[in-house]
Order: structure tokens, then sequence, then C-alpha cells
């Protein structure tokens, strides 16, 4: 697939829209302002050795001072479209229970100035500020963090469901789950499969009921979930490593589509986790599997394993494609994956509508003496990715949307800000946002 230049913009339907995402904790900085309580992140940045440079982001980029001029930004970049998310803990400081007033005014004010300069907003209901009471009564390995989701997500439709008519759940169960409670890397840093299986599980099942609560409250609103999707293919042509990147993919993928669109956990994973899985209530995978009106999906790159079987389920072992253009993250640029899960989960899975709500590439970004960014590789990963869009809409994917991660450069979880996903520049010592060369040919496309 040919990278060295964008689509041609009639490749995409008309009402297709372009755009970025954010997420809050990457951002709004302001962790103690206007009766925002804390969460897991706030805790978990603030312990020694948990964040590679050991930064947090109670500072972040100042989004929740600066709005105004990151709106005026985005449209100045001809974006139609921008997916932020809602944090918990400015909405609800405990979790449940006690409202903030001033939290949910922010993000009305932030609803209305998108409105107002004609992007349309997409809002995620949960990117992984989970509020620390709730963490500390066990968080998502408690059923009861799952009701508390549904009560959060209903107080907040009942203030914005008037003007946001596309609404996620959750950001990436997935990464929530695994990385969290099993990799270490995340809040709340644990490294324990049972917790990890009962995290997923309890996350999943927070989606559905929220999905109940949000249709009761407004049945005619735009309801779906975002995942994050990763094709796995083998090293080897051998059958073991065959057989190891199917495993692999159970872990990633189809432990969380299958639930979500079939009510069930795929019987080869499910039978490797039998001893650690939580309890599933008889209930449980139908309210699981409730009807997504679209689903977005977060992809950057590829899993390329070998069947290593020192290691524990599913025994597959990333090998690096050392010919690809590797991101500063050390993920390979393989645009080709994007259009390959599109078509798959259109196939396997046929959602109403399929959304890319992340994808983007971090480079070794600066700002140089003529006050430009130079990023080719960047722009490269766009044009590509979006070539692959354009070839699974030709093949009739219900493809609606695309945004790119980030709008600008952001606090990047355990990495800290050590890594520059954006399409403007933030120097964090003044706070100054400069457009790069992939924001000014992005936004070039889409007015073209």
């Amino acid at each position: 697939m040919t990278a060295d230049r964008f689509p041609e913009r009639s490749a995409f339907p008309p009402g297709f829209l372009f755009g970025a995402a954010t997420s809050a904790y990457q951002i709004e900085g302001a962790v103690e302002q206007d009766g925002r309580g804390p969460s897991w992140w706030d805790r978990f940045a603030h312990t020694p050795g948990c964040i590679r440079d050991g930064s947090s982001g109670d500072q972040a980029c100042e989004h929740y001072q600066r709005w105004r001029e990151d709106l005026d930004l985005m449209h100045s970049l001809n974006l139609q479209a921008y997916r932020f998310s809602v944090a918990w803990p400015r909405v609800l400081p405990d979790g449940r229970g006690r409202l903030n007033p001033a939290g949910l005014d922010f993000y009305e004010r932030l609803v209305d100035g998108l409105l107002e300069r004609g992007i349309v907003p997409y809002a995620t209901l949960y990117h992984w500020d989970l509020p620390l009471t709730l963490a500390d009564a066990g968080g998502w390995q408690s059923r009861d963090t799952s009701s508390a989701f549904a009560d959060y997500a209903v107080q907040v439709m009942r203030r914005l469901g008037d003007r946001v008519a596309r609404w996620s759940t959750l950001n990436e169960p997935r990464c929530s789950a695994y990385v969290g409670h099993l990799e270490g890397r995340h809040a709340p840093g644990l490294r324990d499969l049972r917790a990890t299986l009962s995290a997923a599980h309890h996350l999943l099942l927070g989606h559905g009921l929220a999905m109940q609560a949000m249709r009761a409250e407004s049945p005619s609103a735009q309801l779906g979930i975002v995942l994050d999707v990763k094709p796995y293919t083998a090293a080897d042509e051998g059958a073991v490593h065959q057989q190891a990147a199917w495993r692999a993919d159970g872990v990633f993928n189809r432990w969380f589509l299958d639930p979500l669109f079939r009510a069930e956990y795929p019987t080869d994973v499910l039978a490797a986790y039998a001893a650690h899985m939580p309890d599933v209530l008889a209930t449980d995978l139908a309210t699981i599997a409730q009807p997504l009106d679209h689903l977005g999906l977060n992809y950057y790159t590829r899993g390329h394993v070998l069947h290593d079987p020192s290691r524990p389920f599913p025994q597959a072992a990333e090998q690096r494609v050392n010919a690809a253009h590797h991101s500063t993250m050390e993920w390979e640029d393989w645009q080709e994956g994007l259009y390959r899960m599109l078509t798959r989960i259109h196939r396997e899975y046929a959602p109403k509508a399929l959304f890319v709500a992340e994808n983007g590439a971090a480079e070794p970004d600066r700002v140089d003496a003529d006050g430009r960014v130079r990023d080719p590789d960047r722009q490269r990963y766009l044009q590509g990715h979006l070539r692959a869009c354009a070839k699974a809409l030709a093949e009739g994917v219900p493809l609606d949307a695309y945004l790119v991660w980030s709008l600008m450069d952001n606090f990047e979880w355990g990495r800290g800000y050590t890594q520059r996903f954006g399409l403007v520049h933030v120097d964090y010592a003044s706070q100054r946002r400069t457009p790069k060369e992939s924001a000014l040919a992005y936004a070039a496309f889409i007015r073209s």
C-alpha cells in the first residue's frame, strides 16, 4: 500500500469526519481545581519509579485553562470532529454520590465551544482516570464499580446529551485491564492475572450497564465503545508460530470483541484462563452485548510474533521488523494492519458503523530555528493510514470518521512527557502550541 501521499478526498463519502483526539488526564492539568477529586492515576504518577521521567499529569497541557485557545487551534486546522474524555473525578469526586457542578460546567463550555466552531464532539466517559475512592474500594476488580460507572454515565448524559451525539463508554478496556493489572505499567500497577481478568470483565460489565442506563435516559443517542486492536502475524510460516499469533489475537482482540458482539468469551482463551476467571453471572454476557451504534478502533501497529514456550499464555514473543520505520515508542509503521482490522471486524462482527478513534505516531519532534516542526515520518504515517481507510471504504466497510492521536503532545501515561504524538507541538515550560508540518498537511487534506 503506497503511503507517500494523501488519498483523494473523493475516496471518502459525504459526511465523513476528520478530526483528532485527546483524553482528560493527559491534557487537562488542574487536578486540584474546582472540586476535582483524585484519581488512581494521580496516586500512581506520584509513586516513585512509576513514570519514566518522574512526571505527572498535574499540569499537562493546561487545557483546563486554555481550552478556548485549543478550540481555536482545532478550528484553524480544519478539524471537523474532536474526541475528548470526561474526567470521572471531576464530575463525581468520590466516584458516586456528591456531584461537582463545576466539573460538568467545564465540559458544557467545552461542548458548546466545539459546536460554535462547527466541530462535532465525540465524548468518551472513561479514559482510565478512576476516582481514588472507588479504586480503594476494589477498583475494577469490584462489581460495584461497574454499577457506579453506569450511574456516572447517566449524570453526564443528563447534562450534555442534548448536544453530544456520539458517545463512547470506555476507552481501551484491554489496556486498562492488562497494562494496569498484569504488566504493572499503568495504574493501579498490579501484576496479577486474576486481578486482570476480573478488571476486564467488570469493565465490560460496566460498559453494558452504562449502555442500558444511557439508552433509557436518551433513546436516540448514538452509543458505543472504543477498543484498541492489533493484528498479529507470525514471523515464521511454521504452524506453531501461526498458532501463537492466533492465541495472541485471542488475548488482545477476541477477548473483547466476542463478548461485545457474541455474548461469549472465545473458548480457546477461556480454557487457558479458566483457573483465574472471576465469577461471571448468568446475565453478565447478555448485559455486555448491548447493541452498539458504533465501534471505535484505536490502531497503531501490529504484533509480529514467534512461539515461545518459556512465556506464559499466549506464548508469543514480539519480533522487531528491522526493515520498517519504528516510532519512538518502538512501534512499527504498518498501515496494512488498519485495513486488515477494519475489513476483518466488518466481516466477522458486522458493527453498524466504525470509526478510527485513535491513530498516530510518536516521533522525535523539535521546533527548528525557523519556528517550524518538521515531522515527515508522521506525515507519511497519516497518509498511509488514511489510504488504508479509503481502501476499506471501497470494500464496503461502514467507516464514518478518522481521528488522529493526538491533537497535541501530552502526558503519555507511564512514559511521561518523553513521547510526542501530537499534531501540535507543546513546549511544556511555556505551554506554547506550534502546529507541526503534519498538522498543516492534514489541514490542507481536509480542506481539499
